[in-house]
């Protein structure tokens, strides 16, 4: 069952959140719903402490993160680089 609720914005934020929105091509409301999860996530700290949510914490890494991790020797061989001045 869905509940409606009502949120009192100033107009500054209301525009800015509202801006947001459309440049994420969502409507306002589905995207304070997305922005409420997301603080909800934040603040729900999980422990590392078991397989479980070690793994669901490194998907996420994978999920957000682009690119792909250089290897070591290529990073110490940045890091040795610059710190040569052979940029």
């Amino acid at each position: 069952m869905s509940v409606r609720v009502q949120v009192i914005l100033d107009r500054e934020d209301a525009a800015r959140f509202k801006a947001q929105a459309q440049r994420e091509s969502k409507s306002l409301s589905s995207w304070l719903k997305e922005a409420g999860r997301k603080m909800l996530e934040a603040s729900e700290q999980k422990s590392l402490t078991d397989p479980k949510s070690l793994k669901m914490f490194f998907d996420s890494c994978n999920k957000r993160e682009k690119g792909s991790e250089l290897d070591w020797l290529e990073h110490k061989t940045t890091i040795l680089k610059g710190f040569r001045g052979q940029t």
